[in-house]
Parts: structure tokens; C-alpha cells; sequence
């Protein structure tokens, strides 16, 4: 059996971490006991691996359809040589199942938790697999803090690059990624699929490539794409944070309006972010490298569709600074959610 793990306060300035002790599943569990996990059933090879069930959780990996275009930029490469080119992929997901009250982690997993790890590299005709995060949710850690992930369900979707576009492609997939409720369980699964370009869970993984935050620039709303609409965008930017915007500066897309460093005693970063009116947000922040652990962003109290969030620049790597640094924020909406890079004046 496995045993649980604590959550363990760090000091001030540094992110809680999970210290973990337990002994792995010595067998799968029967049958009986993923009755809770709603849809499990054999699929035939060609459209999804056989499920991976253990404690409280299961997994899968699926197929979809093929692709002529490397479309999504959100995305993270796993490849043997580190890189990942444009060009036909294949379309397959990564599929996690939870018991009710479980949870599993983003890649920024926030105070506490881990990120899942994904080793690709026994498939074959491979040459990259870009893995897809669709927009995750904020929930309590049991510390007083708070964690970044997903309940229930997920899917990851995977844009699979064959190295042969002639040859058959295998993805095998050693994953390991932590589920947590009032103790947290560290789960490793091996996952193996022969993808055809027509599996039959193509709808599914779109439907979770629509949850992936889109790329747009610092004062881009989504839907204002175009470089007149983002001037006026930005101009109303400026006017919102002089206090004198009309209704004219309220979007009704969703927008990371400015970011900025007021000063003070304590370093800090203010954030400015546009959504329609009574519709919750969300703010995510990531630093350039994963040993960057900065504290989840804190809504201030807001009225009307600019909404300001704060973080202190705490937990930054050792000889580390600010200055300059590329930070990049996921702003969640409803249904829609957007991925802005922008470098720390």
C-alpha cells in the first residue's frame, strides 16, 4: 500500500514543498475498485493504450488525427535532440482520470505540489513531442497556501513530430505526475500507443486544445489582433492606469494590460488585467526557469472589468535579479484564457 505525504511550510519568500515517503503499488487494482472512474472501458489499440489504473487515479494515452501544420506556440518540446520542428504531426492526448476530491498539478504546480515529468524517449519514428497545457485552476493546498492543477479530468494534448512521415509511429510513455487530497500519492505509469493518423479521440483532444491559453502580445485582447485595434488597446491601457479611462478602455476580451514595478520598500509587481464585467479571473505567473518559485498572484479589490493583481518578486534562484527578466502570465476567464510573455522592466 502507499502511505501518505506531508506538506511541509517552507520559509518566508520560499514555496511549500512536498516531502514524500511511500512504497509504490506492488499490483494493479482490481476492477472493482475504478468503478468511481466514469468511461473506462478497452478501446480498440489504434485509438487509445489500455487505461493504467492505480490509487485514486487512472490513465491513458489517446489518438487523434493527423495535422499538416505545426499550429499551437503554447506548447513544450520533448524530443530526443531538444528540438522540435514545424511541419505534419500527429495529434494524440495524454488522458488522466481522478477519483472525486483528487487533484493533479500544471506545469507551475504554485505552492505546493509537483509538475508531471514525461519521458518519451523508447517510441519510435519520433522525432518530437510537444506536450499542450490546457488552462488550469487554482485551488487550496491543505498548507495555507495554494496549488495550481486540474480536478477530476484532464487531457494533455501531444503533437507527435515522426522523424519518417512513411513509417509507423509509436509513442511509449513513462509518466510520472502526483495526485494529492488530504495526502498526496506520487503515481508512475508506462504508457504505449501506435498512432495511424485516424484515431478516433480526435474530437476529445480538440476539445482540450481549445482549453490551451492563446499567445498574444501585452495589451492584446483576444479577437484584437489586428495592430490598429492593439494601438487602441494600448492607449487605453495608459488611460486606465492614470484613472482616467471612459468606457471606451473597458475590452470585452480578455487582456493583460500592463505590468509593472510601482517601488516601495518591498519589490513588487503589479498587474493590470482587462475580462468582462462580474466574470471571475484568474492570474498565473511563471519566471524564465522552472528554480524560479514566485508566489501565485493576489486579486486586489476590483470594480468594473480592469482587475489588478499583486505578487512580491520573492523566491527567485540564488544571484538571480529582476531586471529584465522574461515572465510570462496565464490569464483564465470562463472559457477563455490567454498566455502573455513580457520582460520585467
Amino acid at each position: 500500500m502507499k502511505s501518505g505525504c506531508k506538506l511541509l511550510l517552507a520559509p518566508r519568500g520560499m514555496r511549500a514543498r512536498i516531502a514524500c515517503s511511500m512504497l509504490r503499488l506492488i499490483a494493479p487494482l482490481p476492477v472493482a475498485a475504478l468503478i468511481w472512474l466514469p468511461g473506462i472501458t478497452s478501446a480498440p489499440a489504434q485509438d487509445a493504450s489500455n487505461w493504467d489504473t492505480q490509487a485514486h487515479t487512472a490513465s491513458r494515452l489517446i489518438a487523434g488525427a493527423a495535422s499538416k501544420s505545426h499550429g499551437s506556440k503554447n506548447r513544450e518540446s520533448n524530443s530526443p535532440d531538444g528540438k522540435s520542428g514545424d511541419g505534419a504531426f500527429l495529434r494524440a492526448g495524454i488522458e488522466i482520470r481522478l477519483e472525486p476530491g483528487w487533484q493533479t498539478y500544471w506545469r507551475d504546480p504554485g505552492d505546493s505540489g509537483a509538475p508531471p515529468k514525461f519521458d518519451f524517449s523508447a517510441s519510435e519514428n519520433v522525432k518530437s513531442v510537444s506536450v499542450l497545457w490546457p488552462a488550469p485552476q487554482r485551488f487550496p493546498d491543505g498548507a495555507g497556501g495554494n496549488s495550481i492543477g486540474y480536478l477530476n479530468h484532464v487531457i494533455l494534448p501531444l503533437h507527435v513530430l515522426p522523424t519518417d512521415d512513411a513509417k509507423q509511429t509509436a509513442l511509449r510513455l513513462k509518466l510520472d505526475y502526483d495526485i494529492c487530497s488530504n495526502i498526496c500519492i506520487p503515481v508512475e505509469a508506462n504508457l504505449a500507443l501506435r498512432l495511424s493518423g485516424d484515431g478516433a479521440e480526435d474530437a476529445a483532444i480538440e476539445r482540450a486544445e481549445i482549453r490551451v491559453p492563446r499567445h498574444v502580445a501585452l495589451g492584446v485582447a483576444l479577437g484584437q489582433e489586428h495592430p490598429a485595434e492593439a494601438s487602441q488597446l494600448g492607449q487605453a491601457r495608459a488611460q486606465e492606469a492614470q484613472g482616467l479611462a471612459g468606457e471606451s478602455a473597458k475590452s470585452d476580451g480578455l487582456a493583460i494590460l500592463a505590468v509593472r514595478r510601482p517601488g516601495g520598500a518591498h519589490d513588487h509587481v503589479l498587474v493590470e488585467v482587462a475580462a468582462p464585467r462580474d466574470v471571475p479571473v484568474d492570474l498565473f505567473v511563471e519566471g524564465p526557469t522552472p528554480d524560479w518559485s514566485l508566489p501565485l498572484p493576489q486579486q486586489t479589490p476590483a470594480d468594473g472589468a480592469i482587475r489588478r493583481f499583486v505578487f512580491d518578486l520573492d523566491g527567485l534562484p540564488p544571484g538571480a535579479k529582476p531586471d529584465g527578466a522574461a515572465l510570462t502570465f496565464t490569464a483564465v476567464s470562463g472559457e477563455d484564457a490567454i498566455e502573455v510573455t513580457t520582460h520585467l522592466e
